[in-house]
Parts: C-alpha cells; structure tokens; sequence
C-alpha cells in the first residue's frame, strides 16, 4: 500500500499530476484546490488513498491529511465511489465543503459533476453529524454554505476571470452586498491580493 508520494511534479494532465519519484512517474488524481497549488518542477508531497480493482489502480492525492480524511469519510456514503467524492471536493476547499454538508446545503454538493440529488442528501444525512463544527469566524466558509454563494453572480464572475473561490468569497465578503453585481465585482477585484 502507498501512503505518501515525496517527489518533484513532471506534469499536470487534466485532473491529474505526475509525480516523479526516483525515476517512476507516478499519475495521481486530484481535487481542483490541490491541482491550482501544485506547479510543474516543484517537489510535492501527497497524501496518497489507493484504490484497487480488476483492471486499475488509481491513486488519489491530497495536499494535507484533513483533505483526505473527509475523502475517506465521504467514501463511506452508499453509492459515493472515488471519482464523485473528489467531484464534491473540488467545489470548494475542504471547510467550504464540511459547512455544506453540515448546514445541510443540497444544491452545493449537487453542483459536483456526477452528483445528483439523491446522493446530495445521502452524503447529508449520513456524514452531517460526523463532519465536526462548522468554524463560525472564518466568514468565506460561512458564505459559502450559504445557497446565495452558489448563485451570487459576482461569485461567478470572478471565478470566471480565473480567481479561486475562497478569494473570490473572502473579496465580497468585504464588499457591500446590496450593490448592483457589476459594482460588486469592481470593488472585489480592488480587494483581491495580487
């Protein structure tokens, strides 16, 4: 079994890295936070959750630990395989995804590729007790796990032009909310650190 991988990042190919370590590349998929952060000829140490079947075996990486574990935990709803619970980490970091789960937020998780509404509330059900408090004094996460976040348009529109959305979330956290959109997103862009 593979616990970690320790090596220099030789490509980044879709959703996934190579890892090279001692001459093997090793392909590992990752969530979309952690493929942002990892960069072409910069070592790189990953979390590895290995999963075996007849005709494959994949790796999965994570940047840090609590990133895997809330992997593993959503691994343990009926019906959520490898593939659909990176899906539902990589709508946001890994706080972004826990408030959704704990407040209950259905259409967050759904807007996961290849989660439907069924599996949304299962994941809700199943792991809301077991996701641990929400922290209430990072506003980005509270945002977040709000519905509005999902719909805010200037969310969207900076999510467009390429930022992240915990800096997207923590600029119009700043920002006026009852402005017009367009407005909102200036104001944003002043607040986003370059």
């Amino acid at each position: 079994m593979v616990a970690t991988l320790n090596g220099t990042v030789s490509e980044k190919i879709l959703d996934q890295v190579v890892v090279e370590v001692n001459g093997v590349g090793y392909g590992v998929l990752v969530t979309a936070e952690d493929y942002q952060k990892l960069s072409v000829g910069k070592k790189a140490k990953l979390y590895i959750y290995e999963y075996i079947r007849d005709n494959a075996d994949d790796y999965y990486g994570f940047l840090s630990l609590e990133t895997k574990g809330l992997f593993e935990l959503l691994l343990t709803v009926n019906g959520v395989g490898p593939r659909m619970a990176l899906n539902m980490l990589s709508i946001g970091g890994v706080g972004e995804v826990r408030a959704a789960i704990a407040s209950g937020d259905v259409k967050l998780l759904q807007s996961a590729p290849g989660v439907g509404k069924r599996v949304a509330e299962r994941v809700i059900v199943d792991l809301k007790d077991k996701v641990g408090l929400v922290d209430t004094s990072d506003p980005r996460v509270l945002f977040a796990s709000s519905a509005a976040a999902t719909k805010d348009e200037a969310v969207q529109a900076l999510i467009a032009l390429g930022y992240s959305a915990p800096d997207a979330l923590d600029s119009l956290h700043k920002v006026d909310s009852t402005l017009p959109t367009q407005e909102r997103v200036k104001q944003a862009l002043k607040e986003i650190k370059v």
